[in-house]
């Protein structure tokens, strides 16, 4: 279902690109436009094939900048409204999203100043496009409001993710984006080569200069959407793909009417088409062997590992089969997916662990908080995961709930459940096998141990 959800999305922001590079650029930068979003956008660098929020920004957003420049065109005022509620759309699904609303209302300071400046009309056009924006959000703050959830909600999208954004320094920052653009642009180098050569076509051309503020700032503005927190996670640059795209779309499209105006010959207009044809067919053949070969375990293995992700599902078959339907369970680590799988809810509101092993102030409180509702709840199996990267321990990490987990473990629960991950393979033992069964990973920190409450 979630990978369902997430190809029509990806198709149908594949489809507004190719209308948005149209509108621009003409026929033919629409088609390369959406091809180089739609490889882009998949490629195992970006971990495009995984549901991550950025691709629930990217449709919304889109959506939004094309509907307001047919609004700028005919003053339409709804147009104004409807632009707004989607890019507020693209701000619910990831707070990066409101990087691309500043885009908006920039762009349309821009050409209200170009047409000559009417204060009251900017005023309008820009207060229906915040009155759009701001309404998903409020909406959702009122329905939170009413559940009796917002505080949880404002301390975990706003006061928590403030700690969370500036845990990383500048350096630390630099080195981030360093490696993971150069990770990123690997797999379809040459179409990031042809959207830079976009890039500067914008200064060079008359034909796209009446263009060149609204792309070169939409590309300012995405890049910006990936700069939050310094991380630069490689499903972070998901964001800066439909400009990148746009300035491919404008490369060929350009080159295509210089090469004919030139040289007066057809044929040679077709060279920028075919060099583009070979740059889409490099970055399928660079990872053809994931596209067209590998299956989803080995997938998951190459690009995930050491994460159990194929792992949980066998843990989770053991759990839904020994277990009711209304019995509760814990996951001590960072594997939601497990409670996804085994059709049982979780004892406490952490599903993931990140952030209690995090150098922010709160990390202590949220330990507590974890620890008392697993102990309130009782639950029927307990999930530790002793691979480090599902709970990223620092050095100065407080270690408050893993001296708990032992404890806690030990005295109150049996072993009913070992997966060991080797290399290539993993080791599963169950009942009296897991009991005696001594794992043979790296010091014991490369397995799942499932426990059963007496």
């Amino acid at each position: 279902g979630v990978h369902l959800g997430l190809l029509i999305v990806n198709s149908a922001s594949i489809i507004l690109i190719y209308f948005m590079a149209r509108r621009l650029f003409g026929q033919l930068a629409g088609m390369v436009a959406c091809a180089s979003f739609a490889i882009l956008s998949i490629e195992p660098s970006i971990l495009g094939f995984a549901g991550h929020a950025s691709q629930f920004v990217v449709l919304p957003v889109i959506g939004g900048i094309l509907i307001l420049l047919k609004a700028i065109d005919s003053e339409n005022l709804g147009m104004f409204f409807g632009s707004g509620l989607l890019l507020g759309l693209g701000f619910l699904m990831k707070q990066p999203g409101i990087f691309f609303l500043l885009f908006a209302l920039f762009y349309l300071a821009f050409r209200e100043w170009k047409r000559g400046l009417l204060w009251r009309s900017l005023m309008q056009h820009m207060g229906l496009l915040l009155l759009g924006a701001a309404l998903p959000f409020a909406l959702t703050c009122l329905i939170l409001l009413r559940a009796g959830v917002f505080s949880k909600f404002w301390f975990w999208t706003f006061s928590y993710a403030q700690r969370y954004g500036r845990m990383v320094p500048l350096s630390i920052g630099l080195e981030n984006f360093l490696s993971s653009a150069s990770a990123v642009m690997s797999s379809a180098a040459f179409i990031w080569i042809i959207a830079a050569i976009g890039l500067i076509a914008l200064l060079w051309c008359p034909k796209a200069r009446n263009h060149a503020v609204l792309v070169s700032g939409f590309l300012v503005f995405s890049f910006i959407a990936v700069c939050p927190g310094l991380y630069f996670r490689r499903h972070y640059y998901i964001l800066l793909l439909p400009a990148v795209a746009l300035l491919s779309g404008a490369a060929v499209s350009l080159a295509t009417a210089a090469f004919r105006d030139y040289f007066r010959n057809a044929l040679w207009a077709t060279i920028p088409s075919l060099l583009f044809v070979f740059a889409f067919g490099s970055a399928i053949f660079h990872d053809g062997e994931f596209f067209f070969r590998t299956d989803p375990v080995v997938a998951s293995r190459t690009i995930y590992l050491p994460n159990p992700f194929p792992d949980a599902l066998k843990v989770a078959d053991f759990i839904r089969s020994n277990s009711a339907e209304g019995d509760q369970i814990a996951v001590l680590g960072s594997e939601p997916e497990i409670y996804f799988y085994a059709h049982r809810r979780s004892a406490t509101g952490y599903i993931y662990t990140y952030p209690l092993m995090e150098p922010q102030p709160f990390a202590s409180d949220m330990q507590r908080e974890m620890i008392s509702e697993i102990e309130k709840a009782q639950p029927r199996f307990v999930i530790l995961v002793l691979i480090p990267q599902s709970w990223l321990r620092r050095p100065d990490s407080d270690t408050t709930i893993l001296s708990w987990c032992d404890a806690y473990v030990r005295g109150r629960y049996q072993l009913v459940g070992v997966a060991d991950l080797l290399k290539g393979e993993t080791e599963y033992r169950w009942n009296d096998d897991a009991r005696i069964y001594r794992p043979r990973s790296s010091l014991d920190r490369k397995s799942t141990r499932l426990n059963s409450s007496h």
